[in-house]
């Protein structure tokens, strides 16, 4: 199922709750005149094909009235998640997706990727999220995989006919999504009915998540991965699985930016973290956020044609490790059972300082961290374009440049885990389930 698709220049979504519902709550007070409210709004007062902006309000309005419930986490893109409003008045999203959402419950995880590589370079053709998030979330149309499936709503989904070829009439009743081939494997490893166990059900999604974040999977199939969905070998013993799906949670747990890692974000952090994207003043001492310290004014972003974001250069500054980087990246190596070879290796052997503007900047972002592609989107940089300050209109607060930190820290966290991907893969492909002969 695809991904959400607003169309309307952003306008239904937004960084801040508040403004967000402020705007919202505007669309639908009937004592606002159209002309009142079309001098204080954009994106929902622009006409475009198969909307008519004036004629969409006094459909809603007639529909429903503003509920706050309905602004929900979105994620716009990988590490990047803002707050939307949700309607399925048509046609006030372009796509608002019912059938997804009914899936949204009990926290559902959710595989999302593509159908086909478009973007060079792509990076990692994966994640995995419990939000909403947009079609284009990842590039060239971000699809959900629910790990469960709700049997009512699935009835509902081959009633719309929606890939119905993709659900087996045999396992409408089930709640795990898995075919009945993937059931049959599982089977055979002689763990339980994934139906009825909800680890089971998991397995196979956090083993495909750990081999999509592996280096050299996607090194040694990048032909196949580029022109079709990415396809993962199976392990034939049910240890070999457990071990894998261990390590997709791993990875998982990383991409989750809902919920702190010890470690990484939260508690004390561990010595290779602890001096990475440190936010920092040109000259030493404290910023100001009061005389806009940490405003992004370097170019990272600025508004293109239809309220799109186009991403700018910005100011990174390429750089050595300092030795108190090296040591703490050596004591984080050590404690992770890596050499500082392997450390350095997958963290890259230099750093960049990234700044906000001439004041401020985050100190010791790895290249590799930096340069970390998930969808066709290099994610730090991607998440700066939007917050310029001529397209945010205000500095950034302490939370969104800790955020930063935190994005990159949890990078940094999945690229050390690179070697045990990569062993893991190998160990996956040299004893391949062996998928029975139709």
């Amino acid at each position: 199922m695809l991904g959400l698709n607003e169309n309307r220049a952003g306008a239904l979504q937004d960084i801040d709750k508040d403004a967000l519902e402020k705007r919202m709550e505007k669309f639908f007070d009937k004592t606002l005149s159209w002309e009142e409210f079309s001098l204080s709004q954009k994106g929902l007062t622009k006409t475009a094909a198969g909307f008519d902006p004036k004629k969409v309000r006094d459909k809603v309005q007639k529909a429903e009235i503003f509920n706050a419930a309905n602004i929900v986490r979105y994620m716009r893109r990988p590490f990047d998640v803002v707050w939307a409003y949700i309607s399925d008045v048509s046609p006030l999203w372009n796509r608002s997706r019912p059938e997804l959402r009914s899936q949204f419950k009990d926290h559902n995880q959710f595989i999302l990727t593509r159908p086909l590589c478009v973007a060079s370079p792509e990076g990692i053709p994966m994640v995995i999220t419990s939000l909403l998030g947009e079609q284009d979330s990842i590039r060239g149309h971000a699809y959900y995989f629910p790990i469960f499936f709700d049997p009512e709503s699935l009835r509902r989904v081959k009633k719309a006919s929606l890939h119905p070829e993709l659900y087996d009439k045999d396992i409408a009743e089930s709640t795990a999504n898995l075919s009945p081939p993937a059931r049959t494997y599982l089977t055979t490893l002689g763990l339980p009915d994934p139906d009825t166990d909800t680890e089971t059900a998991g397995l196979i999604w956090l083993h495909a998540l750990a081999v999509g974040f592996a280096p050299t999977y996607l090194a040694e199939n990048a032909d196949g991965i580029r022109q079709d969905w990415p396809r993962v070998p199976l392990p034939d013993t049910a240890e070999a699985l457990k071990n894998s799906a261990r390590l997709g949670r791993q990875v998982a747990a990383l991409l989750d930016t809902e919920n702190p890692v010890p470690g990484v974000t939260a508690g004390t952090p561990r010595p290779e973290m602890k001096i990475l994207a440190v936010i920092s003043r040109e000259g030493g001492g404290p910023l100001k956020p009061e005389a806009g310290d940490l405003a992004l004014t370097v170019g990272w972003g600025h508004g293109g044609k239809d309220g799109i974001t186009m991403p700018g250069k910005g100011k990174a500054m390429k750089r050595d490790y300092t030795p108190e980087e090296l040591a703490a990246i050596r004591e984080g190596a050590k404690a992770l059972g890596l050499t500082p070879e392997q450390a350095l290796e997958h963290l890259g052997e230099s750093t960049y300082d990234i700044f906000l503007n001439d004041v401020a900047y985050w100190r010791n972002v790895p290249e590799k961290v930096w340069t970390y592609y998930i969808g066709g989107y290099q994610v730090i940089k991607k998440w700066l374009s939007y917050r310029e300050k001529p397209l945010l209109g205000r500095p950034l607060t302490p939370d969104e440049v800790e955020e930063v930190t935190h994005m990159a820290r949890r990078l940094a966290a999945i690229v050390l885990i690179e070697p045990a991907l990569n062993v893991n893969y190998q160990n996956v492909k040299e004893s391949c389930y062996a998928w029975p002969q139709s």
